[in-house]
């Protein structure tokens, strides 16, 4: 009886073993066909879910026709990406164009740095002498710094290219994004029905916090640094900075990782008051200091409504994405990780309520208990 008890056993974990790792050969072949599509659908959700109050509004404005206002609104976001990109594509294009024009001529004339230049405090002195190189001797100059010439070529050559891939991941999301605000209720019924089945009772609930937390962060994050860099990038066209697609491209990339966009400002002041006369070059340093700072007025404005997610979690969310996904990993990064920290506080403080709950019911039956004529064997 032993012997067939072992060889039963044996028998059954062997069956399930071989369960198991079929289960798990299916699971991972599954995620390799679907892997291709996560992003882009994920990221069409996030945008479906942020621009539902505005699809509703434009719904009742078209008089109930909710697939139109949804068409309406994702070729709205198509066309507000592809503008700005071919902007800056357009300005790196004609100054890569001019510059090689001006070297294959042979007629380079580099203006020479002025004595504000050399006043600058702690690289006043290095960045003088480096600009009068270029301006005397180019040839020296451009042999000098070849390493680090190709390395801001090629480091900028990978950057376009990216931005191209991110640029059609975002019309496909945003694609994808209109088939789910227009057939929102049947979305939001299965999400919650998943969410209920896997949180419980709180499902519902975390259900609509997720969706406060992504309008908040697409909104205090993603939308200021929009902002910021089109009131920067702005001023860089208007004064005619060289490169001033590229700088108003980084300055979108620090917005959204929370960094100061005065990190590309302070250098361009610089370079303005070294190139400019006082008058316009006092209102270029007015007009790029109040963008850079107006993210501290519009963040309260945008990413409230009871929604208060940490600086740090948006960081290393925004930073860990781009990692991982390139750029349009650094929008979903700040936003993933943004929801994941919403739902743990949430679930800590529904735990600590049920502590409390407990503990105060504990006592309430203590004090029952040790009341004078109390019967504990009759209760």
């Amino acid at each position: 009886m032993q012997h067939n008890q072992n060889k039963l056993f044996i028998s059954n974990m062997m069956e399930s073993a071989i369960r198991i790792g079929l289960l798990f050969i299916l699971i991972v072949w599954t995620f390799d066909i679907i892997k291709p599509f996560v992003i882009p659908v994920l990221w069409g959700a996030i945008i479906a879910v942020a621009l539902m109050p505005i699809t509703q509004k434009l719904e009742r404005a078209l008089k109930g026709r909710r697939g139109l206002a949804a068409s309406i609104l994702a070729l709205a976001g198509i066309i507000l990406l592809i503008a700005p990109f071919w902007i800056v594509s357009s300005s790196i294009f004609d100054g890569v164009t001019h510059m090689i024009e001006v070297l294959q001529s042979g007629d380079v004339d580099i203006p020479g740095p002025t004595q504000k230049v050399a006043d600058i405090p702690l690289i006043g002195d290095k960045l003088y002498d480096i600009w009068a190189l270029f301006a005397t001797n180019l040839e020296k100059a451009v042999l000098h710094f070849l390493p680090q010439i190709k390395t801001g070529v090629t480091a900028a050559a990978g950057m376009l290219g990216s931005s191209l891939g991110s640029l059609v991941m975002f019309i496909i999301s945003l694609a994808i994004a209109g088939g789910f605000m227009a057939h929102a209720e049947k979305s939001a019924a299965a999400v919650s029905t998943v969410a209920v089945r896997v949180a419980g009772k709180h499902g519902e609930e975390w259900t609509s916090l997720t969706a406060a937390t992504i309008r908040s962060v697409l909104l205090g994050v993603v939308g200021v640094a929009f902002i910021q860099s089109i009131l920067i990038g702005s001023a860089l066209f208007t004064f005619s900075i060289p490169a001033a697609g590229i700088f108003t491209f980084i300055v979108f990339i620090l917005g959204i990782a929370q960094l100061p966009p005065l990190l590309v400002v302070l250098p361009l002041i610089f370079y303005v008051f070294s190139t400019h006369d006082s008058t316009p070059a006092t209102i270029f340093t007015v007009w790029v200091l109040i963008a850079g700072i107006s993210d501290s007025f519009l963040k309260p404005m945008l990413m409230g409504r009871g929604v208060d997610v940490p600086m740090p979690v948006i960081l290393i969310g925004a930073i860990g994405g781009m990692i991982t996904a390139g750029i349009i990993g650094l929008f979903l990064g700040a936003v993933i990780l943004a929801i994941w920290y919403e739902l743990f506080i949430t679930w800590l403080k529904t735990e600590e309520e049920a502590t409390t709950g407990s503990q105060a019911l504990n006592k309430a039956e203590d004090k029952l208990v040790t009341a004078p004529g109390h019967d504990g064997a009759n209760e």
